[in-house]
């Protein structure tokens, strides 16, 4: 397992140099300019510095290899230093925002909390009731518990995002007035007042989230269950006198989590792309409306870090995944 998983880190890093390399020239080749919202009468001559000054004036090839090389080598020592107190990257170039006017990632660190907040606790919801709807809805096959569950599973993967958030924002925030309309990210938690309005103003956009995850989840989760729950070894544990909590827990659940661990391992990377239209209708200050307002005053450098930062992520829990195939299957081996 453990040359496996090398193996495959070393294998990972060609393709994240290629994937760096296409959506660097994807977004070489996207029409605008960065300063074309500056106003007119700036000189041509000052504009020109300008423009050296964001790195605008060097080859395509030069300002790939040195966007390569700070997003590898000098940010990893920047967070080095702000970790461990040392000065190992005093003086060198980091990747500049030119929205922002600032480093890319003091911008990513400054917002990644509130995506963590919204998304990850969304998912870790959404897990948490789908494989139980999942495994019930499969074990009482037909049942009215199933044909609710696979109603709202239908409703919830069906629906996009955006239209949830605003039908949630109707009925709860504009109709009752029980949940804030637009997140707060200056609020902090210091007290079980403001606790309260934390989990307030988060409660729908993590509602809309863990609902479309545990409807893609529960799916799997049923159709797996399903599949085993017909096999000769589950024939066999029952006429050997196994209980039936034992046999459908300890057995049949263990064999049904292998497929949908991928699904759970690779829609992590997934629900932050989720995450940018619900922190757009929500107005939550964190990666996805960075990216989306990046995207509208065409800030390159933002825009390559985050989609290079959810190519990372989307390579990682694919080995994730893999990895945790041999941990629930003992057949699974990768010598």
């Amino acid at each position: 397992m453990l040359t496996y998983t090398l193996r495959r880190l070393l294998l990972s890093i060609p393709t994240l140099i290629f994937i760096s390399l296409v959506i660097f020239l994807l977004l070489e080749l996207a029409p605008g300019d960065p300063l074309a919202d500056q106003p007119l009468t700036i000189p041509p001559e000052v504009r020109e510095r300008m423009r050296a000054a964001l790195g605008l004036g060097e080859p395509v090839y030069v300002r790939y290899w040195k966007w390569l090389v700070q997003f590898f080598w000098v940010e990893p020592r920047v967070m080095l230093d702000a970790w461990l107190g040392t000065a190992m990257a005093v003086g060198e170039q980091r990747i500049i925002s030119w929205q922002f006017r600032a480093p890319v990632f003091d911008v990513i660190w400054q917002r990644l909390p509130q995506t963590l907040w919204v998304v990850g606790m969304a998912y870790i919801i959404g897990v948490l009731i789908a494989l139980p709807i999942g495994i019930i809805s499969a074990y009482r096959q037909y049942s009215w518990f199933d044909q609710i569950g696979t109603f709202v599973a239908m409703i919830g993967f069906s629906v996009p995002t955006f239209f949830t958030g605003v039908l949630l924002i109707v009925i709860f925030a504009v109709n009752l007035g029980w949940f804030p309309s637009i997140y707060d990210t200056t609020l902090r938690v210091t007290d079980w007042p403001s606790f309260v309005r934390q989990v307030q103003q988060m409660a729908m956009p993590v509602a809309v989230l863990a609902l479309y995850n545990a409807a893609q989840i529960s799916r799997y989760m049923r159709a797996s269950m399903l599949d085993n729950l017909n096999q000769d070894y589950v024939r066999t544990a029952r006429a050997k006198g196994m209980t039936e909590p034992v046999v459908v827990l300890l057995h049949v659940l263990r064999n049904s989590m292998i497929p949908v661990v991928t699904v759970i391992a690779l829609g992590v990377p997934s629900i932050f792309g989720g995450a940018i239209i619900t922190e757009q209708v929500f107005k939550v200050n964190g990666l996805g409306q960075a990216l989306i307002g990046a995207i509208y005053a065409n800030d390159l450098p933002m825009v390559q870090t985050l989609a290079f930062i959810f190519a990372i992520l989307i390579v990682l829990f694919n080995l994730v995944a893999d990895v945790l195939y041999g941990l629930l299957d003992p057949r699974i081996r990768y010598d």
